[in-house]
C-alpha cells in the first residue's frame, strides 16, 4: 500500500469529557448500531443509493472516504421488515463523539446525508440536533468481540504497509544473499529474526 494519506479526522489522544455514549466496547473498537424509519415510498430510492455508493467510481471514493475519517473498521446498511426499516451498524476507533464529528468533517458526510434522506426525521450530519436523532435510534449490541481489540484502524494499515515492504525485501535476490553470507550468521540465528522469517512464512 501507498505511504499514508493525510488524515482529516479527529484525534482522540486524551480522555474526552463527553458524556456516557451508548454502544459497547472491546479494546480500542466500539460498536455502533442504529435502527431508522425508512419514509413511505423510499425504501427502492434508499436500495439504488446503496448500490451506487458501494460500486463504480463510488466504491473508489468510499475507500477516499475511509482514509480521510481513518477510524472505520466496518459498516454495513440493511433494509428489512418488509423495506419499512434501515439498519446501519459499524466499528470505530475512539470517542463516541468524535466518530459523529467526524462524518460531518469529511466525505463521509456527504455520504450519510444521501442515505439517511430516506429515513424519517433525519435533521442531517451537520445538524447540531443530529446526536440526539442518532441516541435516540441506537440499539447497544447485546456482545460484542473484536478479533484485534488493541489494534486501531491506523495501526492496522501501518502493519500492512510494514508487511508488504518486508515481503518485498525477501523477494530480492540482495536478501537471499544476504541469508547466505557466513557473516549474518550471529543476526540470523536470533529469536526475534527466527521468528521474523516465521511470521513471514505463515
Amino acid at each position: 500500500m501507498a505511504g499514508s494519506l493525510p488524515m482529516t479526522a479527529t484525534p482522540d489522544a486524551t480522555p474526552s469529557a463527553q458524556p456516557e455514549r451508548p454502544g459497547m466496547k472491546d479494546g480500542v473498537c466500539s460498536e455502533f448500531t442504529v435502527f431508522t424509519k425508512i419514509k413511505p415510498g423510499h425504501a427502492d430510492a434508499l436500495r439504488e443509493d446503496l448500490a451506487t455508493l458501494a460500486g463504480g467510481s463510488s466504491d473508489v471514493e468510499a475507500r477516499a472516504a475511509l482514509r480521510q475519517i481513518g477510524t472505520l473498521h466496518d459498516a454495513r446498511h440493511v433494509i428489512f421488515d418488509n423495506d419499512t426499516r434501515h439498519m446501519f451498524a459499524s466499528v470505530f476507533d475512539g470517542s463516541w463523539d468524535t466518530y459523529i464529528d467526524d462524518f460531518g468533517k469529511t466525505a463521509v458526510g456527504a455520504r450519510f446525508d444521501k442515505v439517511f434522506s430516506h429515513t424519517e426525521g433525519f435533521p442531517g450530519v451537520t445538524d447540531p440536533k443530529v446526536k440526539d436523532w442518532f441516541i435516540a435510534r441506537q440499539a447497544p449490541a447485546g456482545v460484542f468481540v473484536s478479533s484485534y481489540p488493541d489494534l486501531t484502524v491506523q495501526q492496522i494499515w501501518k502493519d500492512q504497509r510494514v508487511s508488504e515492504a518486508f515481503q518485498a525485501v525477501l523477494d530480492t535476490p540482495e536478501f537471499r544473499a544476504a541469508l547466505d553470507n557466513p557473516a549474518n550468521a550471529e543476526l540470523l540465528a536470533t529469536p526475534a529474526f527466527q521468528r521474523l522469517m516465521e511470521e513471514a512464512a505463515g
